[in-house]
Order: C-alpha cells, then structure tokens, then sequence
C-alpha cells in the first residue's frame, strides 16, 4: 500500500483528493490545520505547514510511525487579501505567500530525500489559473504565490528529472469552494472595486463551477506509470470550464554560453 500525505485536507479539495486517494487503497496522511472526520485509510495530523518546525516534526513522525510518503499533495492554500498593494494588510500579504508558496517547499524539501531513495515519488503542488493571467489589481498576493509555485516546482523537476520521482503544478479548476466564498465575500464588501471578482463569482455560481471530483482525477492520473514522463508541467483537468491557457514550452537549452 502506498502512502500519501495531503495538506489542507481537512475540507474542499485537499478532502476530496485525500478521500479519493483513501478510496483508491492509499494509505492517506491527511495534514490540516483543524481536525478531518475519520475515513478508512486515513490518519489526520493537525498542525500549520506554514511553520518549518512543525513540517520537519511532521517528516519525523511519518516516516517513524508510517514509512516513506511517496505521494505528496501540496493543496493547503488560502486567497489572501484582495486590495491593492498600498492598502493590503501586509501580514496578511505574507501569509498567502508562506501558505501557497513556501509549505510546498518545506514539505517538498523533507518528504523527497526518501523518495529518491525509493527511485518513485510524484509531488502534485495545486496551482490556480491565476497565475497565467496578465497581472491585474488586488489580487498581488495570491497571484505572486502561485507564479512563484509553479517557478520552484520547474526547479524542482529539473533537480529531479530522471529519478523517478516528478514534481507538477495543477490547475484543479473553478470550484465552488471554501476559497470561491471567501472570494465572494470579499468581492461583495469591496463594492464596485470589486465588480471583476464579482463576475467571477457569478459566473462560477451560474455554472455550477468545476466538478471538484476532476481534480483528484487528475491526481491519480499524475500517478500511473503512463504519467511517468510528465514532470514540470502545469496540467489541468479534463474538459475544464475555462480553456487550458499557454503555461510555459518544453524546457529548452539555447543559453549562448554552452
């Protein structure tokens, strides 16, 4: 039985994808910052992987109580502040970025050692649509945290490339969420200032949005042998409600120097 480990598993998509993997006959270590309600294959671990202690004690712990993690699901994740720069609380602004960012690489940085030891792992880091779109108000901190994430998991595949082990980002759709609410309300408390998300919104709540289940499709499919060669891609889900945008070309060597 193979072990996962999923962050922000205790609702939305971290749930869904924690749950079907479970489902799947993985044995799930389902990480979130509030407890999760139990299911077979599931062990939950409550703590913030936003702190690097806590991470680090959490490596430790697995690895002693249940083996080497060799599917890891970054899904933790939170919007942040929607305002613009000058105004945005700045501990806020940070903790988007520590939260969609950074947790995918403390965690990526702990569980990997053991799965190159293996010669098979996949990191699935969940990135938003966002962060292909052209740069617009109010949203800095959430769209910086997502680039950024796609940036390190291209790293980290490069790093990683022909190990076994593969490291990609998801665009897991627009879903009616816990995030799609937040945004709402939000939206709604900015007035005209926030007419864009608005849209957005209604769009989503008109459409139904995205069938959260396509999503942790995705995470299995990112696990067969037939996905073996994906690595440092950004992938998104079967026939989405928002068309696939252009994300970045194979990875090429033209530097002038070489």
């Amino acid at each position: 039985m193979k072990l996962a480990l999923v962050t922000g598993a205790s609702r939305g998509l971290g749930k869904q994808i924690a749950t079907r993997l479970a489902d799947c006959g993985y044995k799930v270590i389902a990480v979130s910052r509030t407890p999760m309600s139990g299911a077979p294959n599931v062990v939950n671990i409550c703590g913030d992987v936003g702190e690097i202690s806590f991470v680090n004690s959490l490596q430790e712990n697995v690895a002693k109580e249940h083996g080497v993690v060799q599917v890891l699901v970054n899904a933790a994740g939170i919007f942040g502040p929607i305002d613009l720069i000058k105004d945005a609380d700045p501990a806020e602004w940070v903790k988007t970025i520590v939260i969609d960012a950074l947790a995918p690489y403390f965690t990526s940085r702990v569980f990997l050692p053991g799965m190159l030891e293996s010669n098979w792992g996949r990191i699935i880091n969940l990135s938003s649509a966002a962060s292909l779109h052209p740069p617009g108000k109010l949203n800095s901190a959430y769209g910086t945290a997502k680039v950024a994430l796609n940036q390190f998991t291209r790293h980290l595949a490069a790093e990683i490339a022909g190990s076994g082990v593969t490291a990609n980002v998801i665009h897991p759709g627009d879903v009616r969420s816990d995030m799609w609410a937040d945004i709402k309300k939000k939206a709604i408390a900015l007035g005209t200032d926030g007419d864009d998300y608005k849209s957005w919104v209604d769009w989503v709540e008109e459409t139904g949005g995205d069938d959260p289940a396509k999503a942790a499709d995705l995470v299995l499919k990112l696990l067969t042998d037939e996905s073996s060669e994906i690595n440092g891609r950004f992938c998104w889900i079967d026939s989405p409600l928002q068309a696939p945008i252009p994300s970045w070309e194979a990875p090429t060597d033209d530097r002038p120097w070489l």
